[in-house]
């Protein structure tokens, strides 16, 4: 095998173990930055509903928020709010990747690969059909 085919299956398995390493650790991190959005959305649904109308829906949105934030802490943290040793793993497991990529491919190879799982999980979003 040519010295450019090995580096290609190397390069596209460290794509792929970045990946799916990143998107189960994003399964977990992306709850706490939507709760901070959630958070704020629910301020400012509270400060414009100056016909307090919204009482039922904006109740049903809080309880929506307690409850994944709930998930949210049961995946990262043990019950004495250690670090969950899976949630831990992952992270370590994606810093290792990066250092793979960057030993068999450069800085360059790490941005782009970085680049191109953004892109996918945003091409994912704007094609979902899913409905909340």
């Amino acid at each position: 095998m040519e010295k450019l085919d090995l580096k290609n299956l190397k390069k596209r398995y460290l794509v792929w173990l970045y990946k799916t390493t990143k998107e189960e650790l994003d399964k977990i991190e992306r709850k706490f930055t939507q709760l901070e959005i959630d958070r704020f959305l629910l301020r400012e649904i509270i400060r414009m509903d100056s016909s307090r109308k919204l009482v039922k829906f904006i109740s049903d949105f809080h309880n929506y928020i307690c409850n994944k934030e709930k998930e949210a802490k049961e995946q990262k943290f043990l019950n004495n709010n250690e670090i969950n040793p899976e949630y831990n793993f992952l992270h370590l497991k994606l810093k290792a990747v990066e250092k793979a990529i960057l030993k068999e491919l450069g800085k360059d190879a790490l941005k782009e690969i970085k680049l191109l799982y953004e892109m996918e999980m945003i091409e994912r979003i704007l094609k979902s059909t899913e409905r909340r």
